[in-house]
């Protein structure tokens, strides 16, 4: 192989490794337990109500991008309309605020349901681009999908960044979004990789400073998203509530609150 190619090689390897990392990074995750087959007897995700002051309850915790100077998006807990909610500030930053879950299978119909409000928006997101990849809120889902359900390329360099970061890194990645432009419904990769799928659920400003709630079927939704490489739905390994703006250099604020999930 000749230098040029090598270095292309490489280059790939360390995208891959930054685009995986936008919801995962180092001490995250411990090993997965071996998946259950008896489906997900709803594991609890603590609720955000539950804290005793401003700090995010345990086992909810921050994660920004490793060996990055990038400013944390803000997580804390603050009263609204008599309710404890997260609240999520952007600041041409990144972070996720990240709750491990038991390597299960989630069981047919299992539904995560969560409320939020956007106060802020990111008036230049534009989640088709990278410089405009940027999201006030999300939700995500993060799935263990086997390696051997991916295409050659993404497997082979999946296993690359693993190996070069020495974490077991996501290999499907849900996210449910609220956009500044894109129509609600609207299903596209992330900008960097193709292991992280977005969903926009709300778009624009005519609902500014109003809780709207979901309630999503993860199986319907993973089945949407990679319904083409797995016919079955993967264990799942997290949930994490984020926001960013570090592309587009923006500032947001949005509130969150409690994340549920339930068969």
């Amino acid at each position: 192989m000749n230098r040029p190619l090598r270095s292309n090689c490489r280059d790939a390897i360390l995208l891959m490794v930054a685009c995986v990392l936008w919801t995962f990074t180092t001490a995250v995750f411990s090993q997965p337990a071996a998946p259950s087959d008896a489906g997900l007897s709803a594991p609890a995700l603590t609720p955000f109500s539950s804290a005793s002051g401003t700090v995010p309850p345990a086992p909810w915790h921050v994660v920004g991008l490793p060996n990055s100077r990038k400013p944390l998006t803000q997580f804390d807990i603050t009263p609204i309309d008599g309710h404890a909610v997260l609240r999520v500030q952007t600041n041409r930053s990144y972070a996720n605020l990240v709750h491990e879950l038991p390597n299960v299978v989630p069981a047919p119909g299992t539904q995560l349901r969560w409320r939020w409000r956007l106060d802020e928006p990111l008036r230049e997101a534009d989640l088709r681009r990278r410089e405009g990849d940027d999201s006030p809120l999300k939700v995500c889902a993060l799935f263990d999908m086997p390696l051997d359900k991916l295409g050659f390329v993404e497997r082979n360099l999946l296993r690359a960044g693993r190996s070069v970061s020495g974490e077991k890194l996501p290999s499907a990645t849900l996210c449910y979004v609220w956009d500044a432009t894109l129509a609600p419904g609207t299903l596209l990769d992330n900008a960097f990789t193709h292991r992280v799928r977005m969903m926009v659920l709300d778009s624009g400003e005519q609902r500014l400073g109003q809780w709207v709630e979901h309630t999503r079927d993860l199986g319907a939704d993973f089945r949407r998203a990679f319904g083409h490489e797995s016919a079955t739905v993967p264990p799942l390994e997290a949930i994490l509530v984020g926001g960013d703006a570090d592309n587009t250099g923006g500032h947001s604020l949005g509130y969150v609150a409690d994340v549920t999930l339930s068969p």
